[in-house]
């Protein structure tokens, strides 16, 4: 057992996320926690493909220095993190109390080993946060809320802390009974590489441009996930179909792949539109990307609970076009300053926002400095800070 001074939590998690390592760096480097991340699982490049990514793959950048962590024995006869029975690590019963952690935060519910998680806080008197970003926003059947409104009302007010991402993330707390008190928003945020890189490479725009086969003085606008019904990249290949009808000198790039890419392909061949597919770009690539661009484009529907990429783009320097059913929206994009919201599939409207950027490039540029001003307050050090605070209040209140 380590001897430290400082407050020992245990951080319990599906599997390594790349947007994670950098904020658990910085709380084993900076911050008044002592760390130990709990991994249920370790994903195959396979496994990345089957998870809507459409190609396999490893990150190329590392996701397991700096920060002490271990992988828990995942029994499941069908490992996955796409399946709740997908992740079931039963040894969590004999690790929580052993390790005398002071608190466990638990990434989701959505899998059967976070509730493994909880029942063995809840039988050890070890308080457990638990982190989503969850809203109601997303599209469910009646039946389902139904079903899910006991349960959660009678499980989420026995938390000792709700760590919610943002504005809409706490509301969904509330709404299922938390105590006002007891939600601390925790945000999603990006490793400072990435507004390091997009300043360092902004001389190569051009470069970058050619290499993706787009002219230099386009409006280009970027779609960059999964190619997945709940991204919507249909929405924004004939969002670019219509603009350009009315500015030829507007443009798309899509990075990414999945199931609805040659979709879009056909349909961008057929029209012949000026979208280029760059495919799968890496952690080490995805920055030329955005400095090539001009501005983000997010169409999902309410299956987007954040839109970890919004804070990518804003971080570079990018205005973020969403929709009104993106978790990041309330939060991120202010109308008319860091960007636009447009309805949830109104393409029309969707193209009219995009119109409008190509015709103000000057003001286009001013709403990218916003964006990367207002994101900075969903920063790893926030981040660090948020958790470090959420932990020591539910630890020092009566």
């Amino acid at each position: 057992m380590k001897i430290t001074n400082k407050i020992r939590v245990a951080f319990l998690t599906s599997h390594p996320i790349q947007y994670h390592t950098g904020w658990f760096r910085a709380i084993a480097r900076e911050s008044a926690l002592d760390l130990d991340v709990l991994y249920c699982h370790d994903s195959t490049p396979q496994e990345q493909a089957n998870a809507g990514f459409g190609v396999p793959f490893d990150w190329d950048r590392p996701l397991l220095g700096g920060y002490s962590h271990r992988f828990l024995n995942n029994v499941s006869t069908q490992p996955s993190t796409r399946t709740f029975s997908g992740l079931d690590t039963p040894e969590l019963r004999s690790v929580i109390q052993p390790e005398r952690y002071d608190a466990v935060v638990i990434n989701g519910w959505h899998y059967k080993s976070a509730w493994q998680g909880i029942r063995a806080c809840w039988r050890s008197k070890v308080p457990v946060l638990v982190r989503s970003d969850s809203h109601l926003m997303t599209a469910r059947h009646p039946i389902k809320k139904l079903l899910k409104a006991a349960p959660y009302r009678w499980f989420v007010p026995r938390l000792d802390a709700c760590l919610a991402v943002g504005h809409w993330s706490s509301d969904y707390f509330l709404h299922y009974g938390a105590r006002s008190d007891r939600v601390f928003v925790v945000p999603h945020a990006v490793d400072p590489s990435f507004e390091a890189d997009a300043v360092s490479l902004a001389p190569r725009r051009t470069e970058f441009r050619e290499a993706f086969g787009l002219k230099t003085d386009d409006t280009v606008f970027l779609f960059a996930g999964k190619f997945i019904e709940k991204k919507r990249p249909l929405d924004f290949v004939r969002a670019i179909q219509k603009a350009h009808e009315h500015n030829s000198e507007i443009a798309g790039l899509m990075v990414g792949d999945g199931p609805l890419r040659l979709t879009c392909e056909r349909l961008a061949r057929e029209s012949n539109l000026p979208i280029r597919f760059a495919g799968f770009l890496n952690q080490s690539e995805i920055v030329r990307a955005y400095v090539a661009a001009d501005a983000l484009v997010l169409p999902s529907d309410g299956g987007e609970t954040w839109g970890v990429v919004v804070n990518e783009a804003m971080s570079c320097g990018r205005a973020c076009l969403v929709s009104d059913r993106v978790g990041s929206g309330p939060d991120l994009v202010v109308p008319g300053r860091t960007g636009f919201v447009f309805s949830l599939g109104d393409v029309d409207e969707l193209s009219a926002r995009m119109i409008d950027c190509a015709s103000d490039p000057d003001n286009l540029v001013a709403m990218g400095v916003n964006a990367r001003e207002r994101v900075a307050g969903y920063s790893i050090p926030a981040a660090v800070q948020r958790l470090t605070d959420a932990v020591s209040a539910v630890l020092t209140s009566p």
